[in-house]
């Protein structure tokens, strides 16, 4: 009969606890070893986080014409709406202005009026009449002239009367052609180029009633858009200059997020991307944002970004336009740019 193979010699219970200790710190340093590989920067499988400010965009506020401010409506930190009355001038010298640019307006109107519709029938009857009559003084003088001529012949006329009715004759016949012309011109009306000035004159007064008709509306001043008033900086009472500032507002519509992505990054981040923001001032809450416009040309990391990369390395500007429901965000305000690992690289669809 054969004998039977010996039996495996067992493990005693210390080396097979060693073992197992040892195959379970193989795997966990494999996956300390992939999470790190994770995290790297320049793995396409890990976020990436870009750091930045809300940007600072405000405008400052004035009047476009000069005067005496007479009231102003709101006071620093109101929240305006855009077309919002923010304050107005003293309108009586611009209401003066526009009342005497209409009256001129209307002269001009009624003078072109008059030259583009000619003479009335009434004056074109009396030249009609002062030509007849001009005829009539003409042959009145002809017939004097021949009379005169008869009688020099028999001594009762002299020479000085035959001059004399000779010079009344020609006087008449001028006096005539003067007439006819003066109704030729009535029939045929005004030139053209009479007509044109005068039109010229119009549209130059028009065009005067039409700027102090603006520059009346100009003693309103209204927020170009939605904002909060950071900065009053006259009160009413006080004379101002076109263009001096009264009002800063600074604009909170939309947020715009200024951030910087390194150039060796710079290919996983792209126009019309939806990313992810944090601030400070809320911890674990996420904001939804949209990458608007990436820089064309590289510069060098401002200093006011706080980032984990070496200062010098070359950057490219980002703009993020953020969705704010909350009202969170304030200009100047830290805010981190998260860009998913599965949306890297990808586009995602516009808000």
């Amino acid at each position: 009969m054969a004998s039977s193979p010996p039996a495996a010699p067992r493990l005693r219970p210390p080396r097979r606890i060693a073992l197992l200790a040892a195959a379970a710190l193989l795997a966990g340093l494999g996956l300390a070893l992939w999470w790190w590989q994770r995290q790297r920067p320049d793995d396409p499988h890990a976020p990436l986080l870009l750091s930045g400010n809300v940007d600072v965009h405000q405008v400052e506020l004035a009047f476009r014409v000069g005067g005496r401010i007479a009231r102003l409506e709101v006071q620093e930190g109101a929240q305006v709406e855009a077309g919002a009355v923010l304050g107005e001038l003293d309108a009586v010298p611009f209401q003066t202005d526009v009342a005497a640019a209409r009256a001129d307006v209307e002269q001009a109107r009624a003078q072109s009026q008059k030259t583009e519709r000619g003479f009335r029938p009434e004056e074109i009857a009396q030249s009609r009449a002062l030509v007849a009559q001009r005829t009539a003084d003409v042959s009145n003088a002809r017939v004097t002239l021949a009379r005169q001529q008869e009688l020099i012949g028999s001594g009762l006329a002299t020479r000085q009367q035959i001059d004399d009715a000779q010079a009344r004759l020609r006087m008449g016949e001028a006096a005539l052609a003067a007439a006819r012309d003066q109704l030729n011109l009535q029939l045929h009306g005004s030139r053209i180029e009479d007509i044109e000035a005068e039109r010229a004159l119009l549209e130059s007064a028009e065009a005067r009633l039409a700027k102090a008709q603006t520059a009346l509306a100009d003693t309103v001043l209204r927020a170009p858009s939605a904002g909060i008033i950071s900065v009053r900086a006259r009160e009413p009472g006080a004379i101002v200059e076109a263009g001096q500032t009264v009002y800063t507002l600074a604009l909170t519509v939309p947020v715009w997020i200024r951030a910087y992505v390194p150039q060796p990054q710079l290919g996983r981040i792209k126009p019309g991307m939806t990313v992810q923001l944090s601030v400070d001032s809320m911890p674990g809450r996420q904001y939804t944002g949209t990458v608007g416009f990436i820089s064309p040309s590289a510069e060098f990391t401002p200093k006011t970004v706080q980032t984990e990369q070496v200062r010098d390395d070359l950057v490219y500007r980002v703009r993020v336009i953020a969705a704010d429901p909350d009202n969170v965000f304030r200009q100047g305000m830290p805010v981190t740019v998260r860009v998913p690992p599965a949306a890297a690289g990808t586009l995602a669809r516009n808000p």
